[in-house]
Order: structure tokens, then sequence, then C-alpha cells
């Protein structure tokens, strides 16, 4: 007698459901075409073998020599000093908006980085459709967060499945069942999925106030007092006009690169609405760097908004985007294009160096350039450590401070007073040196 096996069918795959659609992102290489908010003329291409190019060359280049271009649109953008937060403000909408665009300088006061509170309300009350950048990214991370939980509760279930069999294979062969394990498993995996799924169970538990079990559709009474205000609210129309309570901040080395280096930003006095002079608001800077404010005479050459400007105008003109670095434990961060295309590339901490010989010709010079100086291997690792979790590079900027000037200095540089004539000669006496710092590990690094 033979015996009929029985031939199963592969089973048919079955395809993935749709994934959700996202609305559409911005066009960010329009939105940031410019570097900068300066404008740029570039000569046109020369070509050896064209005559006629050779001359449109020398055409233009004579022209902007007679009658230079202005690197601005003409009108300059406006701030004002906040001593009580050290920053520095711009509440004109448009100005903030080329500012983040064209740069990204500064952040929303109400805002991660983009101002973005006026367009996140008109979104909450349902004036206008689409999510903010912070919207979309606080529902990643609930999705994320979402997908963690799943993920826990999956290897949970498995792990009392496999400790259910284990007991009831002991129990077997031992020749005698013990169902109060099983059942005890069983019943610890079906509360804990119940709990999950109604989070407000597991608090009454703890309150000891009585639940109800789930698809039960019992009454729950409502103070009359929030029946009447939820009915008065739901008649009221929205609200059409907003006001926007969110303003733009700069930080001091952002505001003083911009009206510095790029010339297209001026600083007004809270008080007079009078403009202050550059070098006037490089007094500033370095006395409000202190805390408390330090008067402009004892200002010194390592002072800490110095030693930072001059790291971060050190990388802007080198075409990085600077950013501040607090959230990772450094002091900037460096972007190849800007925060909305990738993330930072670099993070980079800055240390001012004393190799000059003036801060080692006296015991009291030493003894404050190696308590500033001071910095364990310890720090050094920790900060590594960070920088190498979140895949950035840690670059150790030191800022070679000078001696200081005295009365008008080598150059007149100075005047009397203490303040900066010569701001070109004044920058020119810092030297900056990058270190790149990256972790070694023995499983990544064995050739």
């Amino acid at each position: 007698m033979g015996v009929a096996f029985e031939s199963q069918a592969p089973p048919i795959p079955t395809q993935p459901g749709p994934k959700p659609s996202r609305p559409p992102r911005p066009n960010y290489n329009k939105l940031h075409a410019q570097p900068l908010p300066v404008k740029t003329y570039p000569l046109p291409p020369l070509i050896p073998h064209n005559p006629l190019s050779i001359l449109h060359v020398a055409f233009i280049y004579l022209s902007h020599i007679i009658f230079p271009p202005s690197s601005n649109s003409g009108t300059l953008m406006h701030a004002y000093f906040s001593a009580d937060t050290r920053s520095f403000h711009v509440t004109n909408e448009k100005v903030a908006r080329i500012l983040w665009e064209q740069g990204f300088f500064g952040k929303g006061s109400l805002s991660r980085s983009e101002p973005a509170w006026l367009q996140r309300e008109r979104v909450r009350q349902g004036l206008v459709l689409g999510d903010t950048s912070e919207e979309v990214t606080r529902k990643r991370r609930e999705e994320r967060k979402q997908f963690k939980n799943e993920r826990a509760r999956s290897e949970r279930e498995a792990i009392d499945e496999k400790l259910a069999e284990e007991a009831t294979d002991h129990s077997e062969s031992n020749g005698q069942i013990e169902p109060s394990v099983t059942s005890n498993v069983t019943r610890r995996s079906s509360s804990e999925n119940i709990d999950s799924q109604n989070p407000a169970s597991s608090l009454n538990k703890v309150l000891g106030e009585p639940t109800l079990p789930l698809g039960t559709n019992e009454p729950v009474a409502v103070p009359s007092s929030e029946v009447a205000s939820s009915d008065v609210s739901s008649l009221q129309p929205p609200p059409t006009i907003i006001i926007n309570q969110e303003h733009f901040q700069l930080t001091a080395e952002e505001a003083f690169f911009l009206v510095y280096a790029l010339g297209v930003l001026e600083i007004q006095d809270p008080h007079t609405s009078q403009r202050i002079p550059t070098p006037r608001l490089l007094s500033l800077c370095r006395s409000h760097s202190y805390f408390p404010p330090q008067p402009p005479s004892s200002n010194a050459p390592n002072d800490p908004f110095l030693i930072s400007y001059i790291t971060y105008h050190h990388f802007r003109s080198l075409g990085w985007v600077v950013r501040p670095g607090i959230k990772f434990g450094v002091d900037y961060l460096l972007y190849n294009r800007g925060p909305v295309f990738a993330h930072a590339e670099f993070a980079v901490i800055v240390l001012p160096a004393y190799t000059d010989p003036y801060w080692s010709s006296t015991t009291e010079l030493q003894a404050a350039v190696k308590k500033k100086t001071k910095k364990s291997w310890w720090w050094v690792h920790c900060v590594n450590r960070v920088q190498a979790q979140v895949k950035k590079t840690l670059v150790l900027s030191y800022v070679e401070v000078p001696p200081p000037l005295v009365g008008g200095g080598e150059e007149g540089i100075m005047d009397e007073d203490g303040g900066v004539v010569d701001m070109a000669g004044f920058f020119k006496r810092y030297r900056v040196r990058e270190l790149i710092l990256k972790r070694w590990t023995l499983n990544r690094n064995k050739e």
C-alpha cells in the first residue's frame, strides 16, 4: 500500500500596502540659493579664442572699477541690542526671513531654529494647511517612539512564551502539570497588553480607582461648567488676525559678523534709536561677554567674545555655515550647506592658546594661563565620545592670543581711551590653528 503525499502550493507573496504619503517638502535649493545676504557680481566667462568675450570681460571689469556696485540691496537691515538677554533682536519679519534663508543666521525666540511660531499658530487654528518643520520632527519622533514600544512589547511577549514553554516541559518531565505557572505567565502578558492599550487603567491601579473594561459605553459625568464653556467656544468663530509674538535673535558673534564683515546690518540703541558705531559695538560685545558686564577699560585680548568671534569669522570666511553647538556640548557646529540639507559634519570647541613669550614672562601670568587652559584628558575623552555617537568629527580650534596693546599700540591700532581704531589690524594679530581629534577603536581601525 502506497503512501500518498499531499502537495502544497507555495504561498502567494502578499504585496505590501502603500506607504503613507508625506506632504511635499519645500524647494530648499531655491529657497536657500544665496549662501550669504549679499549680492555678488561675477565676471562673464572668458573664451580665449573669441575676441568678443575678452572685450566683454574687460568692459565689465572696468565698469565695476569706475562704478563699483553695492553688495547689499541699498537698505540696511536693523536690529537692536538687548542687555537682558545679551543678544541682538530683529523685529522685522522680512529681515528675519532674509537672515535665515541667506546664511542661516540667528533663531526664532519661540522656535527651535527657523522662526515658525506664526505658521504653527495658523496651522493649529486651522487657518492654513500643512505642517511646519518642527511638527514634522515631532511626528517623526512619535513614530520612532511607537516603533520602539512595539518592538519592546513583541520581545517581551516572546520571552513570556518561552518561559511558559519551559515551565510546561519541566512539569511534564516530572510527571505532573502545574497550571498555576503557565496561567500566571499568560495572565501577566495579557494584563500588560491591556495596560499598553489603555494607559489610563495602569494609572487608576496606582491611584486605587476602579477601571472600566475596554468596549464599555458607560456615561462619564462632566461638570456643567465645562459643558457650557465648550459649547460657547465651539460657537465662537476662530480668530483671523494673529499677532506674531516671536522675535528673531542673533548672537553677538553673528551680529558683529553681519555688521563688520558683510556690512548688511545696523545695530541701534534701544533707548535712543541711534546707530551704534562698529568700534563701540565691539567694546559692547566684549564687555557683555562677562557676567556681570565689565567696563570697556578692563577688556583683555583674551575676552570670551574675541576668542569666539575669531573662530566664528574664520570658519565663515572658509564657506562653512556656523551654528551654536550647545546641544552636543560644543561651541559651534559646522554645516556644509545648512541644517535643512544635512547634519553637521564637524563639532568645534574653541580653546585659547598662549604661545606668545609675553604670557610666560612672569609667575602671575603663568598661573593665570594655566588656570584658563587646564583641561583634563577625561574631559576631552567625554566630548569626543559624544561626538562619535552622533557621527560628528571633533575639531579643536586653538586661537593664538596676542599680548595686550598699551596706549596706541604698535601701529596705532587703539587710541588712548582703549577704543579700537584699526579694526583690520586689530584682528590680524590673532591666529587660528585647527586640530581634528578622532576616536580610535580597535575593531574599526585594524588596518
